[in-house]
């Protein structure tokens, strides 16, 4: 097996660990700015998105010290519109969503046939996080409809 850049690896998990981390922040931060009659089943689900983001975290995390490298005590991006409907909410989560599937697809590549730990990890977590950009994207339709959302459309709509 060819071996994999070390640095390179360390450093895109420290992108992760931060951005998840942010996660964390923001979806709990969200969960405070829903009001109406949905607002409990929203609540919860942010609040599962939060904790689902800190396992996400805790995993990079883990990867990292595994390595034999120290884990960033910095955190991601925090900007958001200071728009806090639930469709902004949302359109703000698919696309920060998004930027985390990038870390994790750019992963897969650096270690791709290098590493069968870091690859499996990474296959993972791609799963895992195309998976739940397109239960956002599911929420983010209108009911009756079928067409995905576009996410170049959603990327444009949201101004942070």
């Amino acid at each position: 097996m060819a071996e994999y850049n070390k640095i390179k690896v360390v450093e895109l998990l420290n992108q992760i660990l931060e951005a998840e981390l942010a996660g964390v922040v923001r979806y709990t931060h969200y969960s405070f700015l829903v009001f109406g009659y949905n607002r409990i089943p929203i609540v919860s689900w942010l609040r599962e998105q939060a904790t689902e983001s800190l396992t996400h975290a805790q995993a990079a995390g883990e990867m990292i010290t595994t390595l034999g490298d120290y884990p960033s005590l910095g955190i991601g991006r925090l900007l958001d519109s200071h728009q806090h409907d639930v469709g902004t909410i949302l359109r703000e989560s698919l696309e920060n969503e998004a930027r985390a599937l990038n870390l994790y697809k750019e992963l897969l590549l650096e270690v791709e046939g290098k590493s069968v730990m870091l690859e499996e990890y990474a296959r993972q977590m791609v799963l895992t996080e195309e998976t739940h950009a397109g239960e956002v994207n599911k929420m983010l339709r209108k009911p009756g409809e079928i067409e995905a959302v576009n996410q170049a459309q959603v990327a444009k709509t949201v101004a942070i």
